[in-house]
């Protein structure tokens, strides 16, 4: 009798859950329906090729076995923000810490963002030329993965080598576990060496690509992989032409599991003005 009435009660954390769910929802409808505005006023000829306008083709697909739902459109908007923050501010704040532990990276990245931006902001242009910073980036993203594992689920049966995985099986990759093997990376596997991404992931990977996966890999790829390391690049660059930075004494190293990796009680960082 307890367990069941238990379930009709709602704590404090779950009404402020649900509010937060309906505040999202509400602004994300908001969103819709003033671009859907202005397009049947004409002041938009088109929905845009953001993402929110890709969302919004779908949902107007001519074919309407292909259309998706204002819900559909509406969980994809939120997986992308929600998802995209957590993520993207995961690999910053780790990167963060690993450039403040080595300080010679540190310093070539810092040469790298001047030499091409001097003290001006970032352009997208330049972004990919940012050949120093990507090493740096993608070894964090070896090191500390926001995403622990990928999660596949079998439509049918499948054979993976010697196994045969039946239909509606959920199958867990863990990327931690590919990002950790010896045998893929080397002994040195747990220290902090941007130089294995000089000639690319497959040089860095002895040929086997799969085995760097932050962002998943084939179709199902992350949707949001261009947009976090655009962001990360240019967060990291304004970074580095004011400030350099060190770890602060006070800072305890323990990554916890809290959706993505991250520092359990926080990074406290110094900042000194260049």
């Amino acid at each position: 009798m307890f367990y069941c009435c238990s379930k009709l009660l709602k704590t404090r954390d779950d009404i402020e859950a649900d509010r937060l769910q309906k505040d999202i929802k509400d602004s994300l409808i908001k969103m819709i329906m003033k671009r859907e505005n202005n397009v049947s006023t004409g002041e938009l000829d088109r929905y845009g090729s953001d993402l929110l306008g890709l969302l919004m083709k779908a949902y107007h697909h001519e074919d309407q076995t292909q259309r998706i739902s204002i819900d559909d459109m509406i969980d994809e908007c939120k997986t992308f923000y929600v998802a995209g923050h957590e993520t993207t501010a995961s690999l910053l704040s780790w990167t963060v810490f690993l450039l403040a532990t080595n300080a010679d990276w540190q310093d070539k990245a810092r040469e790298e963002v001047l030499k091409l931006f001097g003290k001006q902001n970032p352009s997208p242009d330049s972004l990919s030329r940012l050949k120093t910073m990507s090493m740096i980036i993608n070894e964090s993203l070896r090191l500390y993965s926001p995403a622990v594992a990928v999660l596949r689920e079998t439509k049918s049966q499948v054979k993976l080598g010697s196994v045969i995985v039946p239909a509606n099986m959920d199958i867990s990759i863990s990327v931690l576990a590919l990002h950790h093997d010896p045998q893929i990376w080397g002994e040195d596997v747990h220290l902090f060496k941007p130089e294995r991404f000089a000639e690319g992931v497959a040089k860095a990977t002895n040929n086997n690509m799969a085995a760097f996966c932050p962002f998943g890999l084939g179709p199902r790829i992350c949707v949001g992989l261009n947009f976090s390391m655009i962001e990360t690049k240019v967060a990291l660059s304004m970074i580095l032409q004011r400030y350099r930075f060190t770890l602060s004494p006070t800072y305890v190293h323990s990554p916890v599991q809290v959706i993505s990796i991250r520092p359990q009680d926080g990074l406290p960082v110094v900042l000194h003005s260049l």
